[in-house]
């Protein structure tokens, strides 16, 4: 994994020259988003006064990961026709968090992080199981974007894995130390940008040199497997990939922060538009997967699928745009993560259940120290090499999805049960786990939140708690004095 890709299109000259200039920009533009920061507040949740425009266009970009680009063909090689719309179904995480996220803005005006609200709604056991949820699974979607962005740079332009890993990791842990999450909205909306001309144009010369005649023959001949529509583990992971979705979203302080930095009236709108722009996305690069045997691309491993089949279409000059797409694809998720997660460390563990007390400058600083380690665990996990992309980021599966419904109970329903939520996270993530052991990595999360339905709802009706919605208002003084309900 660490010399050069023999299917490489571009140089590694090229390459190094392209990952320079576009990681020089992205810390310059960092630095200059970054200055709107004065506080914590402005480092945290951008000042509350994101609007439309970067609202959207933070979405889209955060959830146009390399997982996108390199998952989705994955699934379509592996599971067919099934499996190319199995990974477009995350779509309606980001759909469905449109009105939570409108809920959370009002309920919470002040709020921080995702940790905030269960702490607040569940009381503080519930807040610990699920801190371990979210964290586990924030950092294996980590390890996922940096292990992409060093098999990306190997595949299209021959750079050593370990040596592409390292400076993408790089460059977006500086650009986020020095803006927070003005640096990452920002430099997200130059990125989304990129991501949708880029796409458009990638999908424009595919659509005309990959003749879909041919490619069906093809597939009907070789492996007519991939168009049966009865398949039962295609089946089973198109709803366990929805289901993985709405737990990555309901859950994760990434899309939790940016609902509390939007404006009033923008989070639903922002999360729509977000989810509508990423969709068509994951069913183009999972066609191109169908297209693979016209092709003949010499596939090292699966999930190199998609950046490989690109190139080979492209030509040297695609090469180039696909490079520069995949590059800020990654860049505008790994920065996403490393904000949200050290958020969530800063506020819920630092200050919350450690320093009490801490002063501004001693949770900016310790924020700082956060990110770096981060990036370093980060670092150092990609280079003992886990295993597939799939691998890593599914055995999360269970874990988020026993979140939803303990989550989605807790923001409408007034009666949900703080004892369910907590058997419901435990007994989720066990059983799910138990299913993506034995039965298939592609039945976990579908597992963990059927389980945690049955437990949430059977909690509500037999044992009702009432809760009072003024209680997830806490003030700014609280939240400055990290008072623990």
């Amino acid at each position: 994994m660490n010399g050069a890709h023999e299917t490489a299109v571009l140089s590694p000259q090229i390459g190094w020259f392209l990952l320079a200039i576009l990681g020089v920009l992205w810390v310059i533009l960092g630095v200059l988003w970054g200055k709107k920061a004065k506080n914590m507040d402005g480092y945290m949740v951008a000042g509350r006064n994101v609007g439309l425009a970067l609202g959207a266009a933070t979405a889209m970009a955060t959830w146009v990961t390399s997982n996108t680009t390199m998952l989705a063909p994955q699934f379509a090689l592996e599971l067919g026709v099934w499996g190319m719309l199995a990974y477009s179904t995350a779509c309606f995480g980001l759909f469905l968090f449109a009105p939570m996220a409108r809920r959370i803005r009002r309920l919470m005006p002040n709020g921080l992080t995702s940790g905030d609200f269960i702490r607040l709604r569940y009381g503080r056991p519930t807040w610990v199981v699920f801190l371990a949820i979210s964290l586990t699974y924030s950092f294996a979607w980590l390890v996922t974007m940096a292990m992409a962005g060093g098999l990306l740079m190997n595949a299209v332009a021959g750079i050593p894995f370990a040596w592409g890993m390292t400076v993408i990791l790089l460059v977006c842990v500086l650009y986020t130390l020095f803006g927070g999450l003005y640096a990452v909205i920002g430099t997200d909306f130059v990125q989304s940008i990129i991501i949708l001309i880029g796409v458009v144009f990638v999908g424009a010369v595919i659509y005309q040199r990959i003749d879909f005649d041919v490619t069906y023959a093809t597939v009907v001949a070789e492996q007519p497997a991939m168009l049966y529509v009865l398949l039962p583990a295609a089946i089973i992971a198109f709803f366990n990939n929805m289901l993985f979705g709405f737990g990555e979203v309901f859950h994760n302080n990434v899309w939790w922060s940016r609902a509390f930095a939007m404006r009033k009236g923008v989070p639903a709108k922002a999360y729509m538009l977000g989810g509508l722009f990423w969709l068509p996305i994951p069913i183009a690069v999972g066609y191109v997967a169908l297209s693979s045997d016209v092709l003949g691309i010499n596939l090292p491993r699966p999930d190199m699928l998609g950046p490989l089949a690109a190139a080979e279409v492209l030509g040297a000059a695609g090469a180039v745009v696909i490079f520069v797409v995949l590059f800020c694809s990654l860049a505008s998720s790994i920065d996403s993560l490393l904000a949200a997660t050290s958020d969530l460390l800063t506020e819920d563990i630092y200050r919350k259940a450690i320093h009490p007390s801490a002063t501004e400058g001693n949770v900016r600083t310790a924020s700082i120290a956060i990110i770096i380690g981060l990036g370093f665990l980060t670092w150092l996990t990609c280079m003992l090499n886990p295993g597939t992309l799939a691998q890593v980021l599914f055995a999360s599966g269970p874990l988020v999805g026993s979140a939803i419904w303990p989550v989605a109970a807790g923001l409408f329903w007034r009666r949900s049960n703080p004892a369910g939520a907590f058997a419901a996270m435990v007994l989720g993530s066990a059983c799910g786990l138990y299913a993506y052991f034995t039965i298939g990595w592609y039945s976990g999360a579908l597992v963990g939140a059927a389980v945690s339905m049955v437990i949430t709802l059977g909690a509500i009706v037999l044992a009702p708690r009432d809760f009072d919605w003024k209680s997830l208002n806490e003030s700014n003084e609280e939240l400055r004095r990290g008072t623990i309900r």
